[in-house]
């Protein structure tokens, strides 16, 4: 009876690794899947300033020409451990200068390395999963005309249980869709290039959509702001509030189109007041773009659901 019990408890053991193994294995996509096309730079220079790359993967203190020196470094303090930016400058050895495209549109839309290892989503990518693809291959091709940089990054410090990589791949399945963008409407108009914009390389929602205790986005209070996740240096300090962006009262309920439009491209909110925090950098980054992404921005954020702040 013994043996019994014994040979029963290692079988459900083995049954449930490998059901572990099963549902956390990777899911590339092919080369099949890559469309066949010329980078466009200008393209890929466009959707660098929307994605804002700078702000996490400049070396920390950079400012005007060193900010497009990809070095990494930044140091992003949770409750799940230390998260340090990569370098992502065209180094071959230390950045992705020897990365294939499709190595790199796999990191984007399905957070894989090019080892085959799952990515930790301090890397937005369930917000790149729904860039397009060809946005991806143009943005690969700017990258690659920017200054390299030989800074070899120290790997992230995670708590227990965090530090199993392989746990992230079940996390993608409460998380991440690996939906492509697809307009909703034949013609692409302001709105639809907001949408993109904000859901896609701005990945907007990574800040300012409140998290769950497993650091996934509370999708059902999208844009309605949250505490960062981002510790404070000071052990007594207080953690970032992200503000509440969805056009209710409590958030952008009293700018109009113009007034968001206008923040970003200046950093003056309607009563003059200069942004703050994290903010600086996204709206700097913001400000390098067309004044029709801007506008379009501007009429995206007004046209999602009004949700109040919830503090907690």
């Amino acid at each position: 009876m013994l043996k019994r019990g014994w040979l029963a408890a290692l079988t459900t053991t083995g049954l449930g690794i490998g059901v572990f193994l099963i549902l956390s294995m990777t899911r590339p996509i092919g080369p099949d899947q890559l469309p066949e096309l010329h980078p466009d730079l200008a393209s890929g220079e466009r959707i660098f300033w929307a994605g804002g790359c700078v702000s996490c993967h400049a070396a920390p203190g950079a400012t005007d020409d060193d900010v497009l020196r990809l070095s990494g470094g930044r140091e992003l303090r949770t409750p799940f451990g230390t998260f340090r930016s990569p370098n992502i400058s065209p180094d071959p050895v230390h950045g992705i200068g020897a990365w294939t495209l499709l190595e790199f549109v796999n990191a984007m839309v399905k957070g894989i390395s090019p080892e085959g290892h799952h990515y930790y989503p301090a890397f937005p990518y369930t917000a790149y999963q729904h860039m397009a693809i060809e946005d991806i291959i143009d943005l690969k091709a700017f990258l690659d005309t920017l200054p390299v940089s030989d800074n070899d990054v120290a790997s992230h410090t995670l708590n227990f249980p965090y530090s199993i990589r392989r746990g992230i791949g079940l996390w993608k399945l409460l998380y991440a869709s690996h939906e492509n963008f697809q307009p909703r409407v034949k013609q692409v108009t302001p709105l639809e290039i907001g949408r993109y914009l904000v859901e896609g390389p701005g990945h907007c929602g990574a800040c300012h959509t409140p998290h769950d205790l497993f650091g996934g986005e509370i999708s059902s209070r999208f844009l309605a702001g949250g505490r960062s996740l981002e510790l404070p240096d000071d052990p007594d300090g207080k953690v970032e509030w992200i503000p509440n962006i969805t056009p209710h009262e409590d958030g952008l309920g009293g700018w109009s189109e113009r007034d968001i439009s206008y923040a970003l491209e200046s950093g003056f909110d309607p009563d003059f007041d200069t942004f703050g925090g994290s903010m600086v950098a996204v709206q700097e980054n913001l400000a390098r773009l067309s004044a029709a992404d801007r506008q379009a921005i501007a009429v995206y954020l007004k046209s999602v659901a009004p949700l109040a702040t919830e503090k907690y």
